[in-house]
């Protein structure tokens, strides 16, 4: 069955019945069967040759994506993977029609519909929450470089995708994907199960086809887990490829946005799109020069030919039925020229995951401190400690299923001069 099949029945046939979203939690009711949709499984480039055509506008894409996140998020199967609308989108993808019109083209994604992850910085009538209450209606005064990036580049930004709440940095019980203001995103394919990682919204919106593109962030997995639990294209870039500026932060060491595409072309396009040095963030300097890498022209469907995959077996927690499915994969990776090294055993973290923990509870507070001090007047916390305490003030609305260990373990943190972090920080990188 090819993909585009099998995200049709699991969309329209397969949702008899559909979990709504709710912060109460969930409630079973009937789901209406979703018609197929003209731009399923559509690639930037099958988008362009349609606009370039006349076959569409960018407004008329736009207009249809927004359907499609009306008919099959909000309601229908009920997925819940976009917290939020951009009200300017319409206008956004006439003023790109127009450009193009004129002749004028900002390159391969002028025109393409995106969606980001609420935790990415847009200074426009947009908010920016991280999926937490405590930020409701919160802008940033600028946008952030990535978004810089991609209005530069023609996109056309549709909204914001939910998250697990701060990017899955309160608690060590949460659920991927809930967030206090957006409640529970769910994978499309099974509808009660896990969309996985923090940019669950993301991987979840790719997959069941409510942008052409979508952008997700990781510190620990955030992009490569929803990717893989969603069947899409996750990219972690090197840290200082794509800038951090104007992104809620977790970790400097650790933390990149990152493309999440259902194709390794288009995956490839947007991490192009998006490289470039920033003043704002130093960990961009060796980009200097790579703005708007051509990163499509390495594509090679040969790649994989010689190339030696290990294979690991041991410490996976699988089920029978899951490995089944990894084991089709493996078949796919050697049938494309790979050799499999099976299995290869690697030794349990042991202090690293400790030492790791520390980096992370060291750099979150004075990270999400100095993030707060940007904000000025925009935002009423000006410390980890002040979100603690809202949390707390409001435990009933942020805190009905898991609460928020993992703030609590970074308000005691030292700083980032400590003895423990750098030690910490050595053990991690050597």
């Amino acid at each position: 069955m090819k993909r585009r099949d099998f995200v049709n029945l699991s969309l329209a046939g397969g949702a008899v019945t559909s979990l709504r979203p709710s912060t109460a939690g969930p409630a079973l009711q009937p789901a209406p069967r979703v018609q197929d949709f003209e731009l399923l499984e559509a690639t930037v480039a099958s988008l362009q040759e349609g606009i370039n055509s006349g076959r569409w506008s960018s407004r008329q894409v736009v207009e249809m994506y927004l359907a499609r996140i009306e008919a099959v998020d909000r309601r229908g199967p009920g997925i819940n993977s976009v917290i939020e609308i951009n009200p300017d989108a319409l206008a956004i993808a006439e003023q790109l029609d127009g450009e193009r019109r004129q002749g004028r083209s900002r390159g391969p994604l002028h025109g393409i519909p995106i969606l980001i992850k609420d935790n990415i910085a847009t200074a426009d009538r947009m908010q920016t929450t991280a999926g937490s209450l405590a930020l409701e209606g919160l802008v940033p005064p600028q946008d952030a470089f990535i978004v810089e990036r991609l209005r530069a580049a023609g996109l056309v930004l549709l909204g914001k995708t939910n998250l697990s709440e701060w990017a899955n940095f309160r608690s060590r019980s949460s659920s991927s994907g809930w967030s206090g203001r957006g409640g529970q995103t769910r994978n499309p394919y099974v509808i009660d199960r896990n969309p996985c990682g923090s940019s669950a919204g993301s991987g979840a919106a790719g997959a069941a086809n409510l942008a052409a593109l979508t952008i997700g962030t990781e510190t620990d997995g955030s992009i490569l887990c929803p990717s893989s639990a969603n069947g899409l294209v996750g990219i972690k870039p090197t840290v200082g490829l794509w800038s951090r500026a104007g992104i809620i932060p977790i970790s400097h060491t650790q933390d990149t946005a990152g493309p999440m595409c259902r194709t390794v072309s288009d995956a490839a396009l947007l991490l192009g799109a998006l490289t470039g040095r920033d003043t704002r963030d130093a960990a961009t300097t060796p980009s200097a020069g790579r703005a708007e890498a051509a990163y499509e022209r390495f594509l090679d469907r040969d790649a994989l030919r010689g190339a030696r995959l290990g294979v690991m077996r041991k410490h996976m927690e699988i089920s029978t039925k899951t490995e089944r499915v990894y084991d089709e994969a493996l078949k796919a990776l050697t049938a494309a020229g790979a050799v499999l090294v099976d299995p290869v055993d690697f030794a349990p973290p042991g202090p690293l995951g400790e030492a790791e923990g520390e980096v992370l509870f060291h750099e979150f507070r004075a990270g999400i401190d100095a993030w707060l001090s940007t904000l000025g007047s925009a935002s009423p916390f000006r410390t980890l400690a002040d979100l603690i305490a809202y949390n707390e003030a409001n435990r009933s609305r942020e805190m009905p299923w898991f609460g928020q260990e993992a703030f609590e373990l970074a308000a005691k943190a030292g700083s980032l001069r400590s003895p423990k972090y750098r030690t910490a920080l050595a053990t991690c990188r050597r």
